[in-house]
This record gives C-alpha cells, sequence and structure tokens, in this order.
C-alpha cells in the first residue's frame, strides 16, 4: 500500500552549492518559557534514519535523533527569553532566536533553509520553506533537536514551579496549566503580552517570583 504521507528528503540541499542549514524553531504558542530555534548542517554521507517533523514522532524516539544528530552534525541553538517575547513580540522574538541559531553554528553556512514564511536577518542566502520540516531533512533535524531542548529546558522550570505542569504540557495552555493560574496566578516565566496571562494582571493579580 502507498504511503500517503510526505517524507522530507534532502532533495533542496543537494540543489544548492555549499554549505546548506536548516532552521526552525519551538515555542511560538505556548505561554511560558522561551523561544528555542536551531539551526542543523548535516553531513550528506552521515545523514540519521528516521528524521522528519518533530511532531510526528514520539518523546523517544525524539529524544534518539537527538543524541545522534548532535553527534553527526553541526548545530546551533537560539533562545528569546521571556523578556524579549514580550518586548519585540512573539514573531520578532522568534526570527531573532533563528538568527542566534544560525551564528551559534561551528561552521558559516552558505545558504540557510527555514522554516516557515518569514525571515531572519541573516548575512547569507536565505530560503524560505511553508511547513519546511515536512519537505528538507535539514529543517526537520533542526526541529528535532529545537523541540527536544525546549522539552528539557521547561521540565526543569517545573521543578521550580511544579503546579502548571510543564514538565508534560511545555507552557502551552492545557486545562491543568489553565487551571493553575487561576489558582496561583501567573510565574516570573509567563508571558505578559499573552492574553491569557495579560487578562491576569490585568484583574490585578500579580507575578510570582
Amino acid at each position: 500500500m502507498a504511503r500517503s504521507a510526505a517524507f522530507p528528503t534532502y532533495h533542496l540541499e543537494k540543489e544548492i552549492n555549499g554549505l546548506v542549514c536548516g532552521v526552525d524553531e519551538v515555542g511560538r504558542g505556548p505561554w511560558a518559557g522561551p523561544v528555542i530555534a536551531a539551526a542543523v548542517i548535516l553531513a550528506p554521507g552521515h545523514i540519521p534514519e528516521g528524521l522528519n517533523d518533530s511532531k510526528k514522532l514520539t518523546a523517544k524516539k525524539r529524544n534518539a535523533l537527538f543524541a545522534v544528530i548532535m553527534a553527526q552534525a553541526h548545530v546551533g541553538f537560539g533562545e528569546a527569553t521571556v523578556e524579549e517575547i514580550d518586548h519585540h513580540n512573539i514573531l520578532q522574538a522568534t526570527l531573532l532566536a533563528m538568527q542566534r541559531a544560525v551564528d551559534d553554528l561551528p561552521l558559516k553556512p552558505d545558504h540557510v533553509l527555514v522554516d516557515g514564511n518569514h525571515l531572519p536577518k541573516l548575512k547569507c542566502p536565505t530560503t524560505s520553506i511553508i511547513k519546511g520540516d515536512n519537505i528538507s531533512l535539514s529543517i526537520a533535524a533542526a526541529s528535532i533537536v529545537a523541540k527536544v531542548k525546549r522539552d528539557k529546558l521547561m521540565q526543569n522550570l517545573s521543578k521550580i514551579y511544579p503546579e502548571y505542569g510543564w514538565e508534560s504540557n511545555a507552557g502551552y495552555g492545557t486545562p491543568q496549566h489553565t487551571k493553575a493560574l487561576s489558582l496561583v496566578g501567573p510565574s516570573r516565566f509567563h508571558r505578559e503580552s499573552f492574553a491569557p496571562i495579560r487578562n491576569l494582571i490585568s484583574q490585578g493579580i500579580s507575578i510570582r517570583d
């Protein structure tokens, strides 16, 4: 039976001369925590098997691929803090995290493939690809390492504020997260510019230290 779903390939990378980097981000939608971006330059002869959009993989598979990607590829990470998200807006903060991820690479790429339809300000040619993590293996790899990196960060933050369930919801607006906000209020890791948090603050509810 033929597969109905498309899988990312290395075709785009092969069409471009030089080192090609894939960039993706994780964390635009959550109510808490930073945005994390990753930049990945795959080695053509050592592309890990099973790369795909991180959302289509189990946590176990993502963690396994994370280790392989970190060992076999060149990887850079970038973060935009909650303060930067609130100051700039989520889109601009995301582009800033992407720029930092590319700057963090040990090698300078000749071309960058970016997931989505907005481009960060970079010093090399850049191409935006909508749903790029379903098209480019480099972007798929970036989506995986960014997801694992941010999930681990939110798991660590959940040890400081266990009420919100960040170890399982990664800061997204789940029922548990919503209920905790109504009971104990927002923390210093919540995004004050996001409507659910902004509404609580407008009601006179203070930010927890």
